[in-house]
Parts: structure tokens; sequence; C-alpha cells
């Protein structure tokens, strides 16, 4: 299995890339970032950075969008990144949630996600691509690499990422909904003519290493807040207790009111009271380390090729050794 870190880039910068090679250093391959142009600082400009100043580590953003960067650009972006410092760099890609929200807009449509899947690997890669009518190619591109993964949660999302990405990312971490997930990636995979063995999946979610269960939970309490913005756009879409989602994942939010990101994957998030003590052990990994190489091997039965770990609370350091130190030997191939 392998171990990437995510991160907000806060400023300053350079904590963003101190913390980076902090994970290479520890044995983490995966350098993630979120990507919302308004609330944070411009991530492919710090990626720079953090290649710059790291040997292996692969980085790129959990997640993009296709409208705040047109998808031309973004296959810009990551082209010449791979051509300054290798092919070093992977595209995690989604509707938007945060990034089009804060500017006043919607989040992208499947069919616009699903198009840019394909143009900006192609483009990225040194092949042609089509913008609606238009035909184009990046004319410096050579030997490019660039995996597209999608992150999904809803049954048509999931089907999208198994019949075109690279690989699937899902935001929690509790096992049953894992394993719902994954399934349906991979039999849409085979439906799509393809081996599923070639979508890498890989499962994010915040680690808080440590004996004091209240405190990792009021830490980590605000990543069921995110999902559960995700999870509202489910239940808007398809009702409640449709069969099309799992109730273990939506009904957690019949007592959500409001979202205010300001507070956007920050400890402490006023509008996460709603998640309870019990969905935070379900979709986080708390606890001792034993705790997390259990959790973390249950999810590797399942399928996971990478747990991407949000350090966003107030032990980012210890835990981050912790893994390098106790838990990444105990998955080594």
């Amino acid at each position: 299995m392998d171990f990437g870190v995510v991160l907000q880039a806060d400023p300053p910068a350079s904590a963003v890339v101190s913390l980076m090679r902090r994970a290479e250093r520890n044995g983490f391959r995966y350098g993630w970032t979120f990507d919302s142009t308004v609330l944070w600082q411009e991530p492919f400009v710090i990626y720079s950075r953090v290649l710059e100043h790291t040997e292996r580590l692969i980085v790129g953003p959990m997640v993009t969008n296709p409208s705040t960067r047109t998808p031309e650009v973004t296959a810009s972006t990551f082209a010449t990144l791979n051509d300054m410092y290798g092919n070093r760099t992977v595209c995690g890609i989604g509707r938007g949630d945060s990034a089009m929200r804060v500017a006043g807009r919607p989040p992208n449509t499947l069919a616009r996600l699903g198009e840019s899947i394909g143009v900006i690997r192609d483009l990225a890669e040194g092949r042609e691509a089509y913008i609606g009518d238009h035909r184009i190619k990046i004319p410096w591109v050579k030997d490019g690499k660039l995996p597209v993964w999608m992150a999904a949660y809803g049954p048509k999302a999931l089907a999208m990422a198994g019949e075109l990405a690279d690989g699937f990312i899902l935001q929690l971490a509790d096992p049953f909904l894992t394993e719902w997930m994954i399934k349906a990636v991979r039999k849409a995979a085979v439906d799509a003519g393809r081996d599923p063995a070639d979508v890498t999946i890989c499962v994010a979610a915040p680690a808080y290493v440590g004996d004091d269960l209240d405190h990792a939970r009021e830490q980590c309490r605000w990543f069921g807040g995110m999902v559960g913005n995700h999870v509202a756009d489910l239940v808007a879409r398809y009702g409640e207790h449709s069969g099309m989602v799992p109730d273990e994942l939506t009904a957690y939010i019949a007592s959500r009111e409001s979202y205010d990101y300001a507070h956007h994957g920050r400890s402490g998030n006023p509008d996460a009271g709603f998640v309870s003590d019990a969905v935070v052990d379900r979709f986080c990994l708390l606890g001792p380390v034993a705790a997390h190489i259990e959790k973390l091997r249950q999810l590797q039965a399942l399928g996971v090729d990478q747990f991407a770990l949000y350090a966003m609370h107030d032990a980012k350091e210890s835990t981050i050794d912790a893994y390098g130190a106790e838990i990444l030997p105990a998955f080594a191939d």
C-alpha cells in the first residue's frame, strides 16, 4: 500500500513545503493539497517548490475541477511541472465543491468532468485533444505522463470513474462504504472493457495518532461536515432511502443545517456539530498506532492501493512521524 499526505495550502507556503519534505523523509510517496483558489494559496506554484525540494514525491491536487482552470491550462501546468522535474505529478479531479461555490458557481456537471479527464490526460501526455470542436496539441510535450484520478461518491460518478479515470479517490475511510464504492467502480471498469486492476484505489481521510480519542475526534470532526456537502448533493439528486446510495452514507446528515466555507476543512468548524462521534470514528483513523494498522489492513483487503492522510489538525508533525516510524513499515512490500 502506498501512502500520501494531504495538506491545505495555507500561508506560509514554506510550511507546506516543509511538511511535504517531512512526509517524504518518512516514506510517503504522494503529496496532495486542496485546490480552492479563494480559500488557500495557489497550489501549483507550491508544487514547483515541493518538487524542487524533494526527490521522489509525487504531487497533485485533491482535487481540482475543470472550470476554475480550463482543461488546457491544467494540462499545460502539469506538463510544465513534469518537464521541469520528471513525471512526478498526478491530477486528482472532481466536480468542484468549495472552489466553485465560494466563487458563486455550482459544481460542474458530470458530463463536463468526464470530457475534461480525457482532454487533460491527452494534452499533458503530448496527444491531440478536442476543446469543443477545436483540435489542439501542446507541441513541446515529450514523454509526458499524467495519471488522472477522479473523486466520486454517487452511482453515476462512480461509474464514470470506472469507465474513464486512472484512479478513484474516495474521501472517507469507512470499510463498509469503501467496499460498496470499490465494487461499483470495478463493475463499471469491466462493463467498459477495462481491466479493473488498472484503476488505482485511493482512500483519503484524516488520521490522528494518539491515545486521547475525545481530542482526536474534535480535531477531525470537520471532515464529516465537509463530506456532508457532497452527501447533501446526493440526497438532493436521488432522495432519501432511494437505494441508489447506501443509507450508511446519507443518514448522518439529517440534522445538517448550513455550511460556511470560511471554516472549510478546519478543526473546530462550527458547522460540523451534527457529525456524531460514531461518524467521526467510521470516516477517520484515530487512536493508537495499532488501531490505525488494524483499519488500514481492512482497507487494504478491500483493494485500497493508497491511503492519503489528511493532516489538518494540531498533530501534523507527530502523526506524519508516527506513520513513518511505525505504520508504513507494517505495509512495506
